[in-house]
Parts: C-alpha cells; sequence; structure tokens
C-alpha cells in the first residue's frame, strides 16, 4: 500500500521539525564547546601570579580574570550598591568600595554581599571594615551585570582616577575584622552549564518526532490496507 499525498505530507513536516529540533540540540554543543575553552582559558588565568594593583592605568586585557592584590586607604564616601543580589536565595545587595591605592588613584572593590528585605537598603556605617584594607580578589571587566557600576562613567564625579576594572574581594585565610552581616562572594564556578543536557533534550524531541511520525505512518497504511479487505 503507497502512502498518500498527506503522509508525505505530514512526513516532510515532521521531517522539518525534527531537523529544527537536532539544529537546536547541535548549536547547545557548540555553545558547550565554547563555554569549557572559555573556562580552561579563565582558569589558565587565575593560575598566574597575582597582580599588584598600585594605578589606575592598568589595562583591563591584562589583569582580567587574574587574581590581583591591592592595599590603600577606603573611599566610604564614594561607596555604591548593587542592588536586587542574591546569596543562598537570600535577597540583599552588593558594596562596591573605591580602595585608594595611591593619592590619585583608586579600583572598585566588591567588598561583598549583605542581607537587605529590600535589596536595595542597608545600613552602610555599620558594614564599614576600617580606614584602610588589604585586598587579594579576582579581577573582573566592569560592568558585570545589569545593576554593576560602570567605572569608567564614574570618573567625571571622583577626586581620583579610577581603574576600568572591579576586584571580587575573595574571602581571606587570615582572621580580619569584617561585620558579621558582610559575606564575601566565592569564586564563581567554572561548570558546564546545562548546555549538555538541552542538547540531550533537543535530540530526544526529534527522535520523538521522527518515531510518532513512523507510528502514524505506519497505522495509516494498515488502517488503509484494511479497508480494502
Amino acid at each position: 500500500m503507497k502512502l498518500t499525498s498527506k503522509d508525505w505530507l505530514g512526513a516532510a513536516i515532521a521531517l522539518v521539525v525534527a531537523a529544527l529540533f537536532v539544529s537546536a540540540g547541535v548549536w547547545q554543543l557548540n555553545r558547550l564547546h565554547q563555554r569549557r575553552a572559555r573556562n580552561a582559558d579563565v582558569r589558565a588565568r587565575r593560575a598566574l601570579p597575582a597582580v599588584a594593583v598600585t594605578a589606575a592605568a592598568l589595562p583591563v586585557d591584562s589583569v582580567r580574570d587574574r587574581r590581583v592584590t591591592a592595599t590603600g586607604a577606603w573611599d566610604y564616601a564614594h561607596e555604591r550598591v548593587w542592588g536586587a543580589r542574591t546569596y543562598e536565595g537570600v535577597p540583599g545587595v552588593a558594596l562596591l568600595t573605591p580602595l585608594k591605592v595611591s593619592r590619585d588613584a583608586a579600583v572598585f572593590v566588591d567588598r561583598g554581599w549583605a542581607p537587605s528585605a529590600d535589596a536595595l537598603h542597608v545600613d552602610l556605617t555599620a558594614l564599614r571594615e576600617g580606614d584602610s584594607g588589604v585586598v587579594t580578589g579576582l579581577a573582573f571587566r566592569a560592568p558585570r551585570g545589569r545593576g554593576d557600576i560602570d567605572p569608567t562613567r564614574l570618573r567625571d564625579s571622583l577626586p581620583y582616577r579610577v581603574a576600568a576594572f572591579v576586584i571580587q574581594a575573595l574571602p581571606s585565610g587570615s582572621p580580619t575584622v569584617r561585620p558579621s552581616d558582610l559575606v564575601s562572594w566565592p569564586a564563581p564556578e567554572l561548570g558546564d552549564g546545562p548546555h549538555l543536557s538541552y542538547a540531550i533534550q533537543w535530540f530526544a524531541f526529534a527522535g520523538i518526532v521522527l518515531v510518532g511520525m513512523g507510528a502514524i505512518l505506519k497505522r495509516n497504511v494498515e488502517e488503509r490496507r484494511g479497508g480494502t479487505t
């Protein structure tokens, strides 16, 4: 028993849909390979010796994703708050404070996370860490996301030069006096993300479409064969 024009049309549509699903799966695999390559680059940069930040003119690419150190005086008067930041499911904010590494240069330091009921307002005075600071952290190109500061746009409002990157302070192994509500961010994880599971899902959808269409065609043929006997 031959297939009808409707059967061929249904099969063609199923093939197109399955091809789209396969393309989506391949795209996710490409994203996975790109992410792994990016993670390998970041791991290599983090393994390099730490860079001492002593001036604001350091090129971003020379410190991006690398460990850095900075020593200086905190400028709480020009501190910024990055709102709507959650930590372990709790709403809060990130505190970004300029650290003056010289008389006329500073770098913004993400000192950590503090809880906030409205994810916007906190008692900044209670979260200060003293007049001076010694920071070890990771340097990131700014802004890191929506709501983060862009140091290049703040230069006209600051009384000193400011680096174009942000230091995310890492938890210190040495005892330091820190407010109990101020939590240091952990280093960002370098995982594969959901790309592999998404790819498997898209390939599974393609298989379901093809198997389902095959079952429908078989049923149609058998029904027509039964109707002619």
